[in-house]
């Protein structure tokens, strides 16, 4: 039996190259391939990450990147999935939102929602879902950013809340990963092979 991960998320999950505009990690480097190397024969594993996605904020300066407008039609297309990993949040802490960790929380448990309601799971149930929360944050230097540190903070104790109301598995990165000190906000390579790895042992845990 084939077992089907969907990978959902932002620039960390489509593979952007810290500080260079326009530059993309190939799939062997980007998290979701690792993550399907790591598990190997059995799994399938789907990668839908989109530069500056929201959870459920609607952006004036980038439109068509909130996640809960694209969520809905791609667990249609790729279904039947027997796990979701939302990877989102980043984007949100920007200042122009005027978003805090709760309101962020709560835009990733939207999200979650919204998959365990779609029935793309198999036989038409549920699929499992997986919060993966933000790592740690270096000093962000990126303009529309000021004070998402300390928001970050915040977020990993309200996001437990919304994982454990919700009965969705969470795994908490800020501990193990840490973007990349040349932006504060993407995954270097050797970020996207820690998260690839711990997001496979942790999905071998749950199946």
């Amino acid at each position: 039996m084939t077992r089907t991960v969907l990978c959902f998320g932002d620039s960390n999950t489509y593979g952007s190259i810290p500080g260079q505009a326009g530059g993309r990690y190939d799939w062997d480097t980007r998290w979701p391939g690792v993550l399907a190397r790591e598990l190997g024969d059995g799994w399938r594993v789907v990668e839908e990450g989109l530069p500056g996605r929201t959870t459920v904020f609607e952006d004036p300066l980038a439109p068509y990147r909130r996640g809960t407008d694209y969520l809905p039609p791609c667990l249609g297309s790729h279904a039947p999935l027997d796990v979701v990993v939302i990877f989102l949040g980043t984007n949100d802490l920007k200042t122009r939102f005027a978003a805090g960790p709760y309101e962020i929380a709560r835009g990733v448990g939207v999200l979650a929602e919204i998959a365990v309601a779609s029935g793309s799971g198999p036989d038409g149930n549920a699929p499992r879902v997986l919060l993966l929360g933000l790592p740690s944050l270096a000093p962000i230097e990126q303009e529309g950013f000021e004070g998402a540190e300390e928001k970050a903070m915040g977020l990993p104790v309200v996001l437990e809340r919304v994982a454990t109301e919700l009965g969705a598995e969470l795994l908490p990165l800020e501990n193990a990963v840490a973007y990349s000190p040349l932006d504060g906000i993407h995954l270097d390579v050797g970020g996207h092979a820690a998260i690839g790895t711990v997001v496979a042992q942790h999905l071998r845990g749950m199946f």
